[in-house]
């Protein structure tokens, strides 16, 4: 299946962006209308850090662990997402680039590694619910860093 990706510019440093998505528990807070449940695992940031939570998309409900597997501060950090009971494995790249104008061009790429018959079967339509729901992620991405990067300049 072909790669989803979806972006969004925010007006924060590339370091002001990686610090904030280094830190697992702080995805709970921009992907808590699909993914609920969460259970931690692993450091709080970087390799190793680790998540289970369950995935209710297009209909379905399924657990799903995301593990950080590679980290390139402050540019990038590629998650390995395993779901489906083992038949669904992909990964997903945060990718940070500095914009010229300041702030950020943050985007998330979505990768299936392997997918379940269903989902091959249904690619377009699995595909256009992650994108839909992914782009979902990144306005609240942004409203997230907004405020903690507000928070943390109190």
């Amino acid at each position: 299946m072909r790669p989803v990706t979806v972006s969004i510019d925010v007006p924060h440093t590339p370091e002001q962006v990686y610090d904030f998505l280094d830190v697992m528990a702080h995805h709970e807070r921009f992907t808590n209308h699909y993914l609920t449940d969460w259970h931690y695992s692993g450091p709080g940031r970087g390799i190793g850090s680790c998540v289970t939570a369950t995935a209710a998309l297009g209909g379905t409900k399924t657990d799903v662990t995301i593990e950080v597997v590679e980290v390139d501060a402050p540019r990038r950090i590629v998650e390995r997402n395993i779901s489906a009971a083992g038949r669904r494995l992909a990964h997903g790249t945060y990718a940070i680039e500095p914009l010229q104008t300041g702030g950020s061009h943050v985007s998330f790429t979505y990768t299936w590694v392997r997918a379940p018959l269903a989902d091959r079967l249904l690619a377009p339509a699995v595909r256009a619910t992650m994108r839909r729901a992914n782009r979902t992620v990144m306005r609240r991405l942004a409203a997230e860093l907004a405020r903690h990067i507000s928070a943390a300049g109190s």
